[in-house]
C-alpha cells in the first residue's frame, strides 16, 4: 500500500510540475539538460522518438519517464508499471514523467494514447526537467 499510494503521490507531484503552456516548452540550446540529451541520444528530435513510442507501449497502466543515471552520468528512457516510483523502482532520478493511466487521458483522447502522449510532449516544462538534472548531479 505504501509503495503503491506512496508513488501515486509522488509520481503525481512530479508530473504536475512537468507542465508549462506550449509557447514555454523549449529546451535551453545553452543548458545542460540541451547537453544531455545531445551525449545520451545524439537529439531531442532522436530522444522522442525513443521516448515517446516507449510511454504509449506501456501494458495496461503506468507511467513513462525521463531519467538520470547517476552512475553512468547519461539520461535514459524507462517505464513503470502501476505507480512505481521510478527512483525507487530502477535506480534513475526522474527528470521527466508522463502519466498513461487511463483517467489520465481517456475524457480527451478515448483510447488514442499515443496522441495524449504526443500532446503532454509539448507541454513538457524543460526549465524544470533541467533543474532537476542539476540537483541529480
Amino acid at each position: 500500500a505504501l509503495k503503491f499510494n506512496g508513488g501515486g503521490h509522488l509520481n503525481h507531484t512530479l508530473f504536475w510540475e512537468n507542465l508549462c503552456p506550449a509557447e514555454s516548452s523549449q529546451i535551453k540550446s545553452d543548458g545542460e539538460l540541451n547537453d544531455a540529451v545531445k551525449a545520451s541520444f545524439g537529439s531531442y528530435d532522436e530522444l522522442k522518438a525513443k521516448f515517446v513510442p516507449a510511454t504509449v507501449t506501456v501494458q495496461g497502466s503506468g507511467w513513462g519517464w525521463l531519467g538520470y543515471n547517476k552512475a553512468t552520468g547519461l539520461l535514459e528512457v524507462a517505464t513503470c508499471s502501476n505507480q512505481d516510483p521510478l527512483e525507487a523502482t530502477t535506480g534513475l532520478v526522474p527528470i521527466v514523467g508522463i502519466d498513461v493511466w487511463e483517467h489520465a487521458y481517456y475524457k480527451k483522447y478515448s483510447n488514442l494514447r499515443p496522441d495524449y502522449v504526443n500532446a503532454v510532449w509539448d507541454i513538457i516544462n524543460w526549465e524544470t526537467a533541467e533543474k532537476r538534472l542539476l540537483a541529480a548531479k
